[in-house]
């Protein structure tokens, strides 16, 4: 653990970030640059997730939100970014495509049961939830959730808790989750530039769509 190497990278990036900004957002930004020291410091949090949380929290400062990082939703759950404004709540979940070693032959596979794992349990717990990844990075979202819950047929809820359950069992998730879970937006994070583009879930699909289906996925 390097505390002042960690130190010294947050706070230029905290700096880039609230260059040109508000007293108050440059205010919120240095919460959340103090915040992930701090967590650092009990080897919570690594240097290049806290990166990606801080530009993700500098875009929802700068439109009005109060935001704080790593925070506990549940005893099993704790999501990256979380936001408030007026009475509306906004959870957004950081992915980088990193899988671990034990799934080298169904990457595919545990990459998709892992977003739909987070879309399903961690929307419930906000009135906005969102994705972000880097931008060399393809988010595989199941189409499911593009679709109003009326519109979900219990076979693609049933196949997307199969998929999950492959991969997460403690605890399972439950189909009602599924078929109630929502997605306002996806970012996609420049971290050279500091800065995180919002995107709605269809302009995303629609964008990637294709690569999607050249990979072959069936989502």
């Amino acid at each position: 653990m390097d505390i002042e190497k960690f130190t010294d990278d947050i706070y230029t990036v905290a700096e880039k970030l609230a260059s040109g900004q508000s007293s108050e957002v440059k205010s919120k930004i240095n919460f959340v640059r103090e915040r992930l020291i701090e967590l650092y410091k009990k080897n919570l949090v690594k240097i290049n997730h806290s990166v990606l949380e801080i530009i993700c929290a500098s875009n929802l400062i700068s439109h009005g939100y109060t935001v704080d990082i790593e925070k506990q939703l549940s005893s099993i759950l704790v999501c990256d970014v979380f936001a408030t404004k007026g009475d509306g709540t906004f959870i957004l979940e950081i992915e980088t495509g990193f899988t671990p070693p034990d799934h080298a032959l169904d990457t595919i596979d545990y990459y998709v049961a892992r977003i739909a794992s987070k879309i399903a349990r961690y929307s419930k717990h906000c009135s906005k939830f969102a994705m972000a990844t880097p931008v060399v990075g393809i988010l595989p979202i199941p189409k499911i959730f593009l679709k109003p819950p009326k519109d979900r047929k219990p076979e693609e809820v049933a196949k997307i808790k199969s998929l999950v359950d492959r991969f997460y069992k403690n605890p399972p998730i439950e189909e009602e989750d599924i078929l109630n879970a929502h997605l306002h937006s996806i970012y996609l994070i420049n971290i050279d530039k500091g800065f995180a583009k919002q995107l709605d879930p269809y302009t995303y699909l629609e964008l990637t769509g294709k690569l999607q289906d050249a990979s072959e996925l069936d989502l």
